[in-house]
């Protein structure tokens, strides 16, 4: 079947001329009629764009989790903002047709007939949704600018906006009644946006391209759409680009000094203990130690536990591991945890305690969600590290990298850092990967990836053991790391 022809309502300039309209308002009226003639026929249609639209779903829902405050801007109808299942749910279009059908059919969702230069909200999202919008607008940057003032330093605007690789396609396949049809669009780049958004306050945390074909081919599109859109040189052939951003940093509700806790798990660390009380510093307004004792053959429980009684000054908790693993313990440590922001440190001490004063101040300047300490950077202790053991880090650092649509050199480092309220979502959000990691460092980082947090790395000076032994196993955690390149590959690249 095929998309029936229609006319669109004529607006002359003699009467916009009549009326003083100017040539923004000229352009705001005809796209009104445009999409209101759109809504009204939309039933009988069918035509190509059915899988596309679906496509883009699938896409929105691996990227937007789930019970989230959303605003969605140019929502049509409203069924991309349904199916992103909302806590709360506002959808704002021009077209008073497109409006009256969504409040018709979802009618637990809010929708309200604006301009988004002229909405009048004053509320605050989680997410802000604009689906090929950007390039049907006539002054980009000032909707923006207004998007702004919706944010939180929290929020994400996500966005997909059709490739001009597709301008001449998409004019075909409107000539035949196979599109929905558009008026003049802007044919926006991907450095265009990014520009706009930083003119206007907003930083691209990531983006990345989809579908290679808009319509079903049995066989063949779901193999082009999930895997080969995102290897070079094909997805230069994508017909749309999404973008994640997030308002630049200036805004964080960490500018007032805040509790932290180190969590620090201890398998046979015995001889470490001391120099960690005395070299963890006090950061914020106070700084909790969490040692999660695990299953040690030597005397690290009881040398703990004498420690919290030589340093009363310190606010300390002792825990005893009863699963396994250091990502077992670290989430026990942070289910204890009572500060507003959360560190994990090593107790080997490969890592200097004096550096996570650097690490909280690159979260209460906004520069970052999640900090990621890096051990590649700066040349290494001759013993830090065994050779194998970093090359296998490097290469798994491209591969993760490439996965996660955010550069992060590596992903085994000790220390990490995030807010605790960015913990809470990551474990509400758990279930979408599941309990799949045993180090404890992949849990967060696919987490803070899945919640499209901004992941930046720290380099750090990486030292060597001056007691006890690594508890790395190479060839077995070799075969793990492996195994979490392919989970990453499944759950966040190739949906």
């Amino acid at each position: 079947m095929t998309i029936p022809r229609f006319e669109v309502p004529a607006i002359t300039n003699a009467k916009s001329r009549e009326h003083g309209a100017s040539a923004q308002s000229l352009y705001h009226q005809q796209r009104v009629a445009h999409w209101d003639a759109v809504a009204a026929r939309m039933d009988g249609w069918t035509g190509l764009g059915k899988y596309y639209h679906k496509r883009l779903t699938e896409v929105y829902l691996a990227t937007i989790p789930t019970g989230q405050r959303v605003l969605e801007i140019g929502c049509a109808q409203g069924d991309l903002l349904a199916s992103c299942k909302p806590a709360y749910g506002v959808g704002v279009d021009f077209s008073g047709e497109m409006i009256r059908r969504g409040r018709a059919k979802y009618p637990d969702l809010r929708f309200y007939q604006a301009d988004v230069q002229r909405l009048s909200l004053e509320e605050k999202f989680d997410t802000i949704i604009m689906s090929d919008l950007v390039n049907d607008l006539w002054d980009v940057q000032a909707a923006f600018q207004r998007i702004g003032s919706l944010c939180t330093p929290r929020t994400r605007l996500v966005m997909n906006f059709y490739s001009h690789v597709w301008a001449l396609p998409l004019r075909i396949a409107q000539r035949l009644h196979l599109a929905k049809p558009l008026l003049s669009q802007n044919w926006l780049t991907v450095d265009d946006v990014s520009g706009l958004l930083h003119l206007t306050d907003f930083e691209v945390i990531r983006h990345f391209e989809e579908i290679l074909l808009p319509f079903y081919v049995p066989g063949l599109t779901e193999i082009a759409n999930r895997y080969v859109v995102k290897l070079s040189p094909f997805r230069l052939g994508a017909l749309t680009h999404f973008i994640v951003a997030r308002p630049l940093a200036g805004r964080d509700e960490l500018s007032e000094e805040p509790l932290v806790s180190v969590v620090i798990p201890a398998r046979n660390e015995s001889g470490n203990i001391a120099d960690l009380f005395d070299r963890v510093p006090e950061m914020g307004r106070g700084t909790e130690l969490i040692f999660v004792e695990g299953h040690s053959t030597d005397e690290t429980h009881s040398v703990i536990e004498k420690a919290i009684s030589e340093y009363p000054e310190r606010r300390c908790k002792l825990l005893r591991q009863t699963g396994k693993g250091k990502g077992d313990a670290v989430r026990l440590g942070f289910a204890n945890a009572s500060g507003d922001v959360l560190m994990i440190l090593d107790a080997d001490l490969t890592v200097p305690p004096e550096d996570l004063v650097r690490f909280l101040a690159v979260l209460q300047e906004g520069k970052a969600d999640f900090v990621n300490g890096v051990r590649l950077v700066y040349p290494m202790e001759k013993q830090a590290m065994r050779f194998l053991n970093l090359v296998g880090n490097k290469l798994f650092s491209l591969a993760f990298s490439f996965l996660l649509g955010q550069p992060i050199k590596d992903t085994l480092c000790g220390t990490k850092v995030l807010r605790k309220s960015d913990y809470a979502l990551i474990e509400q959000n758990r279930e979408y990967f599941g309990d799949f990691d045993p180090f404890g460092d992949f849990d967060l980082i696919f987490g803070a990836a899945r919640l499209n947090l901004k992941i930046v790395d720290l380099p750090v000076r990486y030292r060597d053991r001056v007691y006890g032994s690594t508890n790395i196993e190479r060839w077995k955690h070799g075969w793990l790391l492996f195994r979490m390149v392919q989970f990453a590959a499944r759950r966040i690249k190739f949906i």
